[in-house]
């Protein structure tokens, strides 16, 4: 099975998940508006959960609910960033953004309303480590990690030099590395084991992430993408592109799932589907 397909077919499973955790929900816009933002996307973070925790040995139920977890604070997450507050974006996967479909106040509700349900979800009873795996989300997704990578974006907009790489690469840690090692260390942390190895394949692995996504914007034509890259070119704002140029980014970007391959040696064959993944965030088109 190829791995665009390995990974629907996960997608598809925590998307079973999801929706029968917002069918527990009363029927209300904000309940809509959650189902409607958690449509569409690889659910790449969600399969970066079930393989880790597949390599850990832990029950695919327990695997199933972690990462309905954090494809809802990834949710949540974009959300808020396309708000005209943020990022101000329209279109979203797709489809207009949530504040677009209703209303800000409605998108605000809902982002705070699916951040609660990912924390739900890993605290369910029988889940494994719910309490540990509850306070590293805390932390992955706030004033230390997620948001704090999102205020230095909102911040280098008006900053009065754009950033440097080394700043852009702590920027990048926060706001899109943060989820990304959480779901990578999921399976280790549900299971009890040493998370070291799947951390270091994770923050390797982020940055490639964010780097093949600014090569997307400066190559790609779509909407979205060219007003993120109007808007950050009229603030005078750094890319990993405007960096290091287009050629280099592309190296960067490999040499970086290079890293991420070899952080995985420890486990041999098992985590074949992890090194995919890794090849496969720098070879998407979106």
């Amino acid at each position: 099975m190829s791995f665009p397909t390995r990974l629907q077919t996960a997608a598809g499973q925590v998307a079973g998940r999801l929706d029968a955790a917002l069918a527990t929900l009363p029927p209300s816009a904000v309940r809509e508006a959650m189902g409607y933002a958690l449509r569409g996307g690889k659910g790449l973070r969600g399969y970066l959960v079930l393989e880790s925790a597949a390599l850990h040995g832990v029950a695919r139920d327990h695997a199933l609910t972690a990462a309905a977890a954090i494809e809802a604070m990834h949710a949540y997450s974009l959300v808020h960033d396309d708000l005209p507050a943020m990022d101000d974006d329209d279109l979203r996967r797709g489809q207009p953004t949530v504040h677009l479909a209703w209303d800000e106040a409605t998108a605000i509700l809902a982002g705070d309303a699916l951040q609660a349900l990912a924390f739900e979800l890993v605290c369910l009873p029988g889940q494994p480590n719910g309490a540990q795996m509850a306070l590293t989300l805390a932390r992955a997704a706030g004033a230390a990690g997620m948001v704090l990578g999102q205020a230095l974006d909102i911040a280098a907009e008006t900053a009065a030099q754009p950033l440097t790489l080394e700043e852009i690469t702590a920027l990048q840690a926060g706001k899109t590395g943060a989820l990304f090692e959480w779901a990578c260390t999921a399976g280790p942390r549900m299971a009890g084991a040493d998370p070291a190895p799947l951390a270091r394949y994770a923050a390797a692995m982020g940055l490639a992430f964010q780097i093949a996504d600014d090569i997307l914007d400066t190559e790609g034509d779509a909407s979205t993408a060219g007003k993120r890259l109007r808007k950050d070119a009229e603030a005078g704002k750094a890319t990993f592109v405007s960096l290091l140029g287009l050629d280099a980014a592309r190296e960067r970007a490999e040499t970086l799932i290079d890293t991420a391959c070899a952080a995985l040696e420890p486990y041999g064959d098992g985590a074949q589907s992890l090194r995919d993944a890794a090849r496969f965030v720098i070879s998407r088109d979106r």
